[in-house]
């Protein structure tokens, strides 16, 4: 069957201005290797960014160089060809931070005052504010002359021209300030010199959130009427949401597993009813149907993808070819988000190759001789283990203990707020059934079973196992384990105390007071909930938990004694209370399964441990360390 069929308006041509797109798919600036996106099918890449003005509008660092200058110009050519080599249309994001820019002396932005870090942030005059305008026009035409085909003007996330249109940011009184006209008067001054700069004919694009999500920010209803207002100065604008530096809105431009999928799609809905401009969205947009969805029934005309594509930038070139079912779907961890995780450990939970690019081959390579593999245990580690070796031409068996695979992701699949997690299990489990892996459920493999199958390479992916604390009580009939009360929700009590506030106990917690009406009290004996989680995921978490009346979060306390109907904590200053319990759920982490993985060693020489049974980690270590190992054997 014709991928066209499926996804007929999805892989359909739009025009842009005098532009003509192959396609409806939109690469947005993520990142800096965009050329796997362009390779991978996308219509429009737009391949990062350059700032406007060099020292005073850098996110980064105030020794950025503005792209276009003698010593950087060769750079961006090469980012053209990038995306050219491919058939994809290559657009530059043109930037400035404004008052979050990183400087050496001060910042510029609608308001005077000092930051935390204490750079001063100087009110912007009209001078500055004419002088500004013609450095975006500057970098527009620039752009334009060099051979990019079209520009993105990011006016979303609050950065310099959405702090002048957003009440959150510009507190003015002059004419540059207070109603609409005055909030809108420089972003369209702005959007003026570059119509004025690049001519009729060169496309104009245009990324703005919908909303910021933070009290006392724009409204959508002024969003809109800004869209209408440069309308004739832009040829098409990109619906997002949220910002960027304000971590309570940032968890609502770039989305954790507590929002749902297409989060901006009605806004994008109301805009095109009032435009007559091309309408493109981002915002968790995760899979082509949802896509052709979109477009078909008239939504959006285009469709961007931030992290899908991290995921799996070839997703494009599956759908168009009939193979969306080894899309690699994003499971939305913000692990490849350096805000949230403080630059420490960032990478794709799901795509290995993601901040790797100079050690993880693109392809992999086959194996120059056939080796008997076998790998023990079914989970993210073993799963992606066994498919890579598998895939390269080595014999694999897989066992598993259990009558299923995918481990822990198993049981974290039956959570409300992991559908991600759900569609990438199903996802390793349709791979495993296209493979040649050898699948051995329920068998607890032993060392003497191993041994007689002459391996060459072994794989030990046993996993963890929860940890038992030492609580007066803990073999009470009405005290469970999180595995089993994720998988017999609907056995658990009224009244429930979660032992643990890590990731685990907190979205157990949260789904079965928001969603099931129970009265929970999650009881963590450090300062923090969710501890082990990225700073935006806790953000997120926190947001869901403050609007569940139900939910009580107790830190810095303990579990002293667990009784029939209640449980007797104590705080970490030495205060005691009683709180009922008709179930008692122990979350208080997992720890590696050392022994058991340990046995398989002395086989042979490449034997080699992945995944939790190292030591309890991500789920992006155990998929690292699957592929990685399993690709040079």
């Amino acid at each position: 069957m014709s991928i066209h069929n499926k996804y007929p308006n999805l892989f359909s041509p739009i025009k842009i201005n005098r532009m003509m797109v192959r396609n409806r798919i939109v690469a947005p600036p993520i990142g800096d290797y965009f050329e796997e996106k362009a390779i991978g099918g996308a219509g429009i890449v737009i391949c990062s960014h350059t700032i406007v003005e060099p020292g005073r509008s850098s996110f980064a660092s105030p020794d950025e160089p503005y792209i276009f200058q003698k010593y950087s110009v060769g750079e961006a050519q090469q980012r053209i060809r990038k995306c050219h080599q491919f058939g994809a249309r290559a657009s530059l994001e043109i930037f400035h931070a404004g008052q979050y820019a990183r400087v050496k002396d001060y910042a510029i932005g609608p308001a005077a005052f000092t930051r935390e870090d204490g750079t001063e942030v100087r009110a912007m005059t009209p001078e500055m504010m004419d002088h500004t305008a013609d450095l975006f026009a500057r970098a527009a035409r620039d752009a334009r002359d060099l051979g990019f085909d079209m520009v993105f003007m990011h006016f979303g996330h609050g950065w310099l021209a959405p702090q002048f249109l957003s009440p959150l940011f510009n507190k003015r009184t002059d004419e540059y300030g207070g109603s609409f006209e005055n909030r809108a008067r420089f972003p369209k001054m702005i959007l003026e010199r570059v119509r004025d700069a690049v001519g009729k004919e060169y496309p104009v694009d245009m990324r703005i959130s919908a909303v910021e999500w933070v009290d006392g920010s724009i409204e959508f209803e002024d969003t809109l009427r800004f869209i209408q207002l440069v309308e004739p100065l832009i040829d098409t604008v990109q619906i997002s949401a949220g910002l960027d530096i304000n971590h309570e809105g940032n968890v609502h431009m770039v989305t954790t597993n507590f929002k749902g999928h297409m989060v901006n799609a009605e806004y994008a809905r109301i805009v095109k009813q009032n435009v007559k401009i091309p309408v493109s969205v981002v915002g968790a947009v995760m899979n082509p149907d949802e896509a052709e969805g979109l477009i078909a029934s008239g939504v959006v005309d285009l469709v961007a993808f931030g992290r899908s594509f991290i995921a799996d930038p070839g997703w494009p070139n599956k759908a168009k070819d009939g193979l969306e079912g080894d899309i690699v779907p994003c499971i939305r961890c913000m692990q490849c988000y350096h805000i949230s995780t403080n630059r420490r450990n960032v990478g794709c939970s799901v795509n290995p190759r993601y901040c790797n690019e100079t050690f993880i081959a693109r392809e992999l390579i086959p194996a120059r001789k056939s080796k008997t593999i076998v790998v023990i245990g079914g989970g993210p580690a073993g799963i992606n283990a066994a498919l890579t070796a598998a895939e390269r031409g080595h014999i694999v068996t897989l066992f598993e203990k259990n009558d299923y695979l995918g481990g822990v992701l198993h049981y974290a699949a039956m959570e409300f707020y992991k559908e991600d997690i759900r569609l990438y299990l199903n996802y390793l489990i349709r791979q495993i059934e296209k493979s040649t892996v050898r699948v051995r459920l329920n068998t607890c493999a032993t060392p003497e079973m191993v041994r007689a199958l002459r391996p060459d390479v072994i794989f030990t992916a046993v996993g963890a196992e929860p940890v038992i604390p030492p609580i007066k009580g803990i073999d009470s009939p009405n005290v469970i384990g999180f595995y089993e009360a994720i998988e017999h929700e609907d056995a658990v009590g009224r009244d429930v105390v979660i032992i643990g506030g890590g990731t685990i106990g907190a979205e157990i917690g949260l789904e079965l007071s928001e969603l099931k009406g129970k009265n929970v009290t999650i009881v963590e004996i450090t300062s923090e909930i969710a501890v082990q989680g990225n700073m935006l995921y806790r953000i997120a978490l926190r947001q869901k938990m403050d609007a569940v009346k139900n939910l009580k979060r107790l830190t810095d306390t303990c579990c002293k004694e667990i009784l029939k109907d209640h449980v007797i904590l104590t705080t970490n200053d030495g205060q005691e209370t009683r709180v009922a319990a008709d179930t008692v759920i122990i979350c208080t982490g997992i720890k590696a399964n050392k022994t058991i993985s340990e046995s398989f060693y002395g086989i042979t020489p490449d034997t080699f441990e992945i995944g939790d049974c190292v030591r309890p980690r991500k789920i992006m270590e155990a998929v690292f360390e699957g592929h990685s190992i399993a690709s040079l054997i």
